[in-house]
């Protein structure tokens, strides 16, 4: 059976400010006008580039491209040299406000028990707000669908971002990713590649499973998580960031996933939509040990120059995903969406 992912056709969300409608314009070939000034002149704007819509949709437009997952993007313009020049400005500004915000911890020595040790320390010590356990006790169907919906843009290419990091390890840091990615991927079993599994409980919610048709419906911090790994994965001096990001998003993954798949079930929902979250909850538990000890750790070992950054990106992946979390639950306990209008610039 051909998977959906490849075949469905994938819309281009909509500009949310003038720089994302000029790089939406100049992906499809429509025009030429976007330039550097445009990019610094949204950054400038922008009051916090995390919550800041068109700098934020701007860049996951440009990402797109790169991972080829919008066909309605031109591939010919994928290194353009004016929108790789707007990306690396914007890249600049939001790596700089993420080093501003995110707390760091203590630095580990550069060994793989110390820094085994110090990431499962950062997770057990993450006081973010659960959104697992209010879809596991409280959320409404409209809330499960709004879950849905904010989970789609980065689960739906589950992995892809972190497998840019392959080319760049090596050793037992790349032997230690290939071996989660391959799990990710489906061990050779294409209808087991969990971003199909996660179409097919969209599916089964009676959502749609295209790459992209959900985009439109997100805040800017969503993409903002999403963007993050972009940008850690593509950039080739930040490949201890993306190694460390991976290490956390694995070793908070399997219990939420648990709690999840119980609160859909609490909704009514079959296996054909809790089987992506039951499958995490078994997978993620083998590979948080892997990542955080022969892929995070083996990699701080082997190059200990990269330790400030593993351990950046895993505090990052912690605290985005957590603002995500917030927002969306502060927006439920006032009886609202967590999503935006469409047509919201």
């Amino acid at each position: 059976m051909t998977s959906p992912l490849l075949t469905s056709p994938a819309p281009l969300p909509s500009a949310r400010g003038p720089l994302g409608d000029a790089v939406r314009k100049r992906l499809t070939g429509e025009t030429d006008a976007v330039t550097v000034r445009n990019a610094q002149a949204a950054v400038a704007e922008a009051s916090d580039l995390l919550h800041d819509d068109d700098v934020q949709l701007a860049l996951f437009l440009l990402y797109a491209s790169a991972y080829g997952s919008l066909p309605g993007l031109d591939p010919r313009l994928e290194w353009d040299p004016e929108l790789i020049a707007v990306r690396g400005v914007l890249e600049a500004a939001f790596e700089q406000r993420l080093r501003e915000v995110v707390p760091i911890p203590e630095m580990p020595e550069p060994t793989v028990d110390a820094v085994g040790r110090a990431l499962f320390t950062l997770a057990a010590d993450d006081d973010g707000p659960s959104l697992s356990r209010y879809l596991a006790r409280k959320a409404t169907p409209e809330q499960a669908r709004e879950f849905f919906l904010q989970r789609s843009v980065y689960t739906l290419r589950e992995a892809d971002p972190h497998s840019w990091a392959i080319p760049r390890l090596t050793g037992r840091a790349k032997a230690a990713l290939v071996e989660i990615q391959s799990d990710e991927y489906g061990g050779g079993r294409p209808e087991r590649v969990h971003a199909e599994i996660f179409a097919a409980a969209m599916r089964g919610a009676d959502l749609d499973d295209t790459y992209g048709a959900y985009v439109d419906d997100v805040p800017a911090i969503t993409l903002a998580s999403h963007n993050m790994m972009s940008m850690f994965g593509l950039n080739r001096r930040l490949v201890g960031a993306i190694v460390g990001h991976l290490a956390a998003f694995e070793m908070t993954s399997s219990i939420p996933n648990k709690l999840y798949a119980d609160g859909l079930r609490r909704l009514g929902y079959g296996e054909d939509v809790t089987d992506y979250f039951d499958e995490h909850v078994e997978a993620d538990a083998v590979h948080e040990q892997i990542a955080a000890r022969d892929l995070a750790g083996g990699l701080a070992e082997d190059r200990p120059d990269l330790l400030p950054d593993i351990m950046f990106g895993a505090a990052a992946c912690l605290a985005v995903d957590g603002w995500v979390g917030e927002h969306i639950l502060k927006a439920w306990s006032r009886d609202e969406s967590s999503l935006r209008e469409r047509g919201d610039v």
